[in-house]
């Protein structure tokens, strides 16, 4: 018997304890990316996580990390440890510090901080917040630059920020995609660009075979021309049982919903009480954690229940497939615990 035998025993599913996990201290942010999983804009309430909330939860992950993160490594990792994410975190930078040095005090592992560097205007200030950041515990900082982004943050902004992290933090300071970064310097690019005119730029319509563009979220909608598309029915076979249960990449929004993996609008429950999620969830109680565990058919009948219709034009992931579908139902019906937050279903667009 595999270990995917053991995450559903006796009608409950049992996520994995996380070797790593991000904070999303708000669902606001500043810019609105096409690729954005998670549905991120300025559209969002300005909402951030309690300290309360963020000092209760990540004393339950630093009791499990101490568990499944026994090696301590030189360096930072989404996927080992702790990652404050958003929205863009630096939008209420008090609030990032406090909750690095609690994270600190608790001696949780490789601390990072993920951000868009809006805040990057001149030098000093700058490196005042990244000090700032260090000093408090930051372990590292993760710098987005992808030709989404660099719609509205200008170039040479992000420059800076990579620049002075370096000099702070040396290889602990990453550039989320280093690709981007190396093509929007050989275009010296010195403001801002719209995609349309980046790929003009640099002349390749097929970019998207050397990057990481995962089909979901507002990408799904946004920049479905760049997929192949497919009826429902091509993915009605598939599960997500891995997605739902893998302990790696796991997040917990300011909400406190646990969401798995990339799987966002989706809730495994209450993070201020970790340890009644990883003793297993009635999926009795959870239709559509349920049917995700089997197959997507199942949620597609759900759907169809309520009278969901499919998209004409197909869809490009089951991903895809299944967030239209959720959706749906959140405009149809409050009965499932587990689309949440409902936020994210009515500022997606």
């Amino acid at each position: 018997m595999g270990i995917q035998d053991l995450v559903i025993i006796m009608g409950k599913l049992y996520p994995r304890l996380p070797v790593s996990t991000g904070l999303l201290l708000s669902y606001r942010c500043n810019i609105k990316c096409d690729h954005c999983i998670y549905a991120c804009s300025p559209k969002w309430k300005n909402s951030w996580i309690s300290e309360a909330d963020a000092k209760t939860i990540l004393t339950q992950l630093s009791t499990i990390f101490s568990k499944t993160c026994t090696l301590r490594m030189p360096y930072v990792s989404f996927n080992y440890g702790l990652h404050l994410t958003g929205g863009e975190p630096f939008l209420n930078f008090k609030l990032l510090v406090r909750i690095t040095e609690i994270a600190k005090e608790l001696d949780i592992p490789s601390i990072l901080v993920e951000t868009n560097c809006f805040w990057a205007r001149e030098d000093e200030s700058a490196s005042k917040k990244i000090i700032k950041l260090r000093e408090a515990g930051l372990d590292g900082i993760l710098i987005s630059i992808n030709p989404f982004n660099v719609k509205y943050i200008p170039f040479e902004r992000l420059e800076r920020a990579v620049r002075i992290s370096r000099e702070i933090f040396g290889i602990n300071a990453i550039v989320y995609q280093e690709f981007f970064f190396n093509v929007l310097k050989e275009i010296k690019l010195e403001n801002k660009i719209t995609y349309d005119e980046y790929l003009i730029k640099i002349q390749k319509s097929n970019i998207y075979r050397y990057i990481e563009l995962l089909p979901m979220g507002r990408a799904a909608y946004a920049l479905k021309h760049l997929y192949n598309k497919y009826p429902a029915s091509y993915f009605f076979s598939e599960s997500c049982k891995e997605e739902l249960t893998r302990g790696w990449h796991t997040h917990i929004d300011n909400y406190c919903n646990y969401i798995p993996g990339f799987c966002a609008g989706i809730s495994l429950g209450d993070a201020r009480s970790l340890q009644s999620i990883f003793e297993g969830i009635d999926l009795e109680q959870r239709p559509i954690l349920k049917a995700l565990s089997n197959k997507i058919e199942d949620l597609y009948e759900i759907g169809k229940y309520f009278g969901y219709k499919d998209n004409a034009q197909g869809y490009v992931s089951k991903c895809h497939l299944c967030l239209d579908i959720r959706r749906y139902l959140v405009k149809k019906t409050e009965e499932f615990y587990e689309l949440n937050p409902k936020e994210y279903y009515l500022n997606f667009s």
